[in-house]
Parts: structure tokens; C-alpha cells; sequence
């Protein structure tokens, strides 16, 4: 299983994953929140995410979802991604990161590539003009 890292503004990363946890229902292994406040140190961030990544990791790579690319967090993520090992995903959502969470069970040798591809499919389809695409559960 892959692990997900969210590295973002403040609790967004924490309110995530417990809103993830309560949809899906249960907490979610493998998983960390790094939350960057204005006073952090860049060079502290990038090593407690560095622990972080070493925590979550399996073997099978993790992904790091982010909130804002150029931002202090993005900026944090780019410093410890490594080609097929750790990927990074900006504008981490609450679609993006169900649609990661639910299907983190890939064969080992594509997992991490495929957990990208699902992570940036959740975030565009999450993304909805509700006016027009209404839902009909109501």
C-alpha cells in the first residue's frame, strides 16, 4: 500500500484526512498531515516531512498531496519528491483524496503512478458546476 503524505496551510491536511476517515470509516493507515504555519522554517519543514515520508512508506512509494503549488507547502513537497518513490500532487481536495485513499491497492511496480493518476482525475472531476450538473439524490 502506498502511503499519503498532505502537507498543506494550517489543519487543512488534518480536516482532510478526518473527513476522509469518517466517509470511508475508519481511519486510514499509512498516512500523515505536516501542517505549515507563516513562522516555520522551510529547512525544519523539509526534514520533518523527510520523517514523515519514512514513517508512511512501505515500500511501495507515498504520495504527497499539497494545497497550494508555489506556496510555502508546494515549496516544502518539491524539496524530498524522488521519481517513483515519492510523487507530489498540488491542490490536494476532498475528492482527490478519497479517490486515492479508497484504491491504494495497486500492483506494487505501478501503485504510486497510478495513485497520481487517480489523485489528479478526483481533483477534476471533483470539481463540479453544481447548476448544471445537479445531482438527483435529493
Amino acid at each position: 500500500m502506498i502511503g499519503v503524505l498532505l502537507v498543506t496551510h494550517g489543519e487543512i491536511g488534518k480536516a482532510l484526512l478526518e473527513s476522509a476517515a469518517q466517509i470511508l470509516g475508519a481511519a486510514q493507515l499509512q498516512t500523515a498531515t505536516l501542517s505549515v504555519w507563516r513562522h516555520d522554517d522551510p529547512e525544519d519543514l523539509a526534514l520533518r516531512a523527510r520523517e514523515l515520508l519514512q514513517g508512511i512508506d512501505a515500500g511501495d512509494g507515498v504520495l504527497v498531496l499539497t494545497d497550494i503549488f508555489g506556496a510555502t507547502p508546494g515549496n516544502v513537497v518539491s524539496r524530498v519528491l524522488e521519481d517513483g518513490k515519492i510523487e507530489g500532487v498540488s491542490g490536494v481536495s476532498l475528492p482527490m483524496l478519497l479517490r486515492v485513499l479508497s484504491s491504494r491497492n495497486g500492483a506494487p511496480k505501478d501503485a504510486l503512478s497510478s495513485a497520481v493518476q487517480r489523485a489528479l482525475s478526483g481533483g477534476a472531476e471533483g470539481v463540479v458546476h453544481m447548476n448544471q450538473d445537479r445531482c438527483l439524490d435529493a
